[in-house]
């Protein structure tokens, strides 16, 4: 099993940054895939970015430009570096681990299996 913890979140302001982590731990060698995850209160569950076993990644089109995950595998954790925030960045942020992913035309979409997740970090961006 895959336990994960997330690190990072906090309070800033419109333009500033910040740079999340996730720890995994257990069997990661299970792990496929790694995905970020974005929930504002009333809001639905958001997809924010996915990379693979590669190092292929996808984003939302709401963080292209603004956020890159990336992955350090010999200390499995992932990151999240997120600049140029906006106060509609504001949410919990979550982790999570896939046992696959979806690609359409050669392009990692999805990562799926997510049967791991963190628990959540906030952030919180004024304007």
């Amino acid at each position: 099993q895959v336990q994960l913890v997330e690190s990072g979140g906090g309070s800033v302001q419109s333009g500033e940054s910040l740079r999340l982590s996730c720890v995994a731990s257990g069997y990661t060698v299970s792990i496929y895939c790694m995905a970020w995850f974005r929930q504002a209160p009333g809001k639905e569950r958001e997809g924010v970015a996915v990379i693979d076993s590669d190092g292929s990644t996808s984003y939302a089109d709401s963080v292209k430009g603004r956020f890159t995950i990336s992955q350090d595998n010999a200390k499995n954790t992932l990151y999240l570096q997120m600049n140029s925030l906006k106060p509609e960045d504001t949410a919990m942020y979550y982790c999570a681990a896939g046992r696959s992913a979806y690609y359409n035309d050669g392009y990692l979409r999805e990562c799926l299996g997510l049967d791991a997740w963190g628990q959540g970090t906030l952030v919180t961006v004024s304007s």
